[in-house]
Order: structure tokens, then C-alpha cells, then sequence
């Protein structure tokens, strides 16, 4: 099978919408399910279920590449400072407890979650439920001040918790970043470092994620498999890197309302269309 022009405007559209949607809390995988029942991408279910978590590593890379001094724990440049950065070793280890969680539950339930839960009413009532706590808590939150107010001052403890709130992204409609963001929200960490600790999270819980689906599927790609793959996740690169500077620019003046808003309507549309359909 070959890549028609069609077919490539797909993968190019799918790579938009996962660069989006990967780091505002709106759910990329609903997102891509939801897109792929319109457009339908011409491709074996299995390799599409595998794409949709592949892609990401585009998304991902964006924020490694953004965030490169963060998260890397050596310095090599100022020979007066000490070679290994404590801190960030630190954040790392913090990052590897919550990923803790969501690879257990992950690992049990995949099978389970793609056979009964992939479905555009799961999507559009999560998108709903969601999108009215995100209201909710920051309503709430207008009375209270962060008690984490920096990235370097989340505690195990937070970040553990914070990962306990990941494992409910496994829910197709959720979104990963959500479900963090939300969750340390509530624990009393502030949108930014919210924010950049889900960055941080998003690496190795979607490397993990992204091996284990392609151990699943294999190796043995056709060239217009690989080709899908590589438009797909350069695409998600591309976008994710404005997408990511635009976040952090809102959320330093604004809160995440609109993402509620944007989730019920949503949500709602979902829901008018499979009705009709």
C-alpha cells in the first residue's frame, strides 16, 4: 500500500492535532480517536492503535529539546559549579516514583481499556466530567495560595500523589496532563510548576508507553507504515514547540478555565453527533 496525497494530509492533520493536544489538559489520545472516526486513517487497527501512542514521541521531544537545561543533570559548561546537578538528579527520581502508578495499572489494564473504554461516549463524557472539575477547582482555587510554588520544591510525597492522579488518564478522554495538573492543583502546587512537573512526568511515562505498544505491534513495519510514523511524529515535534511556549505564556497570567469550557462543549458536540449518527 502506498501513501497517497490524501492519506499524508491525514498523518499531517493527526500530527497537528497531537501536538495540540498533548500539552493542554484536553485529552491528546480522545482527541486522535475522535478525529480518526471522521477522517479514517487507512491504516490496520492495529498499527493506528500503536500510532496514536508512537506519535507522541514527537511531542515529547519538543519538551526535552525546550527544557533541556532542566532536565538534564550534568554541567559541563561552568567548570567552577559541580559536574552533577543535585536538583534535577533529585526531580528525576521524584519523576520516576510518580511514574510508578500509571505503568502498573498501565500494564494490567491496557488490553482491557482498548477493548471497552475506546468508544465516543467514554471520550465525550470523561471530556464533560473533566472539563466541569477543572472549573470547579479553580474557582476554588482563587481562595487559596500554592503551597509548591517551584518545580525544585515538589516533594515525594507530592509527586507520588500527583502520579496517582495520572493513572486516571488511562481513561480514553482524560488527558494525561489534565489529570496531573488537576491533581496538583488540588495538593497545593502552583499552575507553573503544575505544569513543567507534568513536562517532566510526560518523558518517561510516554517513552515507556510508546516501547510497550511497539513491542506489542513488533518491528516489522511496511515502508508506508514507517513513512506514516515519521510525517506524524516530526509534525507533532513542530507544533508541540509553539504549543508548549504559548501554555507557558497563559498560564503565567491566566487560569485554565477556558480549558474546561473548550472540554464540555466538547464533549457535548460528541455526543450530539453520535446520537445523530
Amino acid at each position: 500500500m502506498t501513501l497517497d496525497f490524501i492519506e499524508i494530509l491525514k498523518v499531517i492533520f493527526l500530527g497537528i492535532v497531537e501536538g495540540i493536544t498533548e500539552w493542554l489538559p484536553i485529552s491528546s489520545t480522545g482527541h486522535m480517536l475522535l478525529v480518526d472516526e471522521f477522517i479514517m486513517l487507512n491504516m490496520s487497527g492495529a498499527f493506528k492503535e500503536m500510532f496514536f501512542i508512537l506519535i507522541q514521541l514527537g511531542a515529547i521531544l519538543a519538551v526535552v529539546v525546550m527544557f533541556w537545561n532542566k532536565m538534564f543533570p550534568f554541567q559541563f559548561k561552568d567548570q567552577s559549579q559541580p559536574l552533577i546537578k543535585k536538583d534535577t538528579f533529585s526531580l528525576w527520581f521524584k519523576v520516576a516514583v510518580a511514574c510508578v502508578p500509571s505503568a502498573i495499572m498501565g500494564i494490567l489494564f491496557d488490553d482491557f481499556l482498548e477493548a471497552h473504554l475506546q468508544t465516543p461516549i467514554v471520550i465525550s463524557i470523561m471530556l464533560i466530567f473533566y472539563g466541569v472539575l477543572f472549573i470547579i477547582i479553580e474557582n476554588w482555587n482563587k481562595k487559596r495560595v500554592a503551597t509548591t510554588t517551584a518545580l525544585v520544591d515538589i516533594s515525594y510525597k507530592t509527586a507520588l500523589m500527583i502520579g496517582a492522579f495520572q493513572v486516571l488518564s488511562l481513561i480514553p478522554g482524560t488527558s494525561r496532563s489534565g489529570a496531573t495538573i488537576i491533581g496538583a492543583l488540588l495538593i497545593g502546587v502552583s499552575r507553573v510548576a503544575a505544569a513543567e512537573f507534568t513536562f517532566f512526568l510526560a518523558v518517561p511515562t510516554m517513552l515507556g508507553a510508546s516501547a510497550y505498544k511497539l513491542l506489542k505491534f513488533g518491528f516489522d513495519f511496511t515502508s508506508t507504515e514507517l513513512l506514516t510514523l515519521v510525517i506524524g511524529m516530526v509534525v507533532a515535534f513542530i507544533v508541540s514547540v509553539f504549543v508548549i511556549k504559548f501554555l507557558m505564556s497563559y498560564i503565567k497570567k491566566h487560569d485554565f478555565q477556558v480549558f474546561g469550557w473548550y472540554r464540555i462543549a466538547l464533549g457535548i458536540l460528541v455526543v450530539l453527533i453520535t446520537v445523530v449518527r
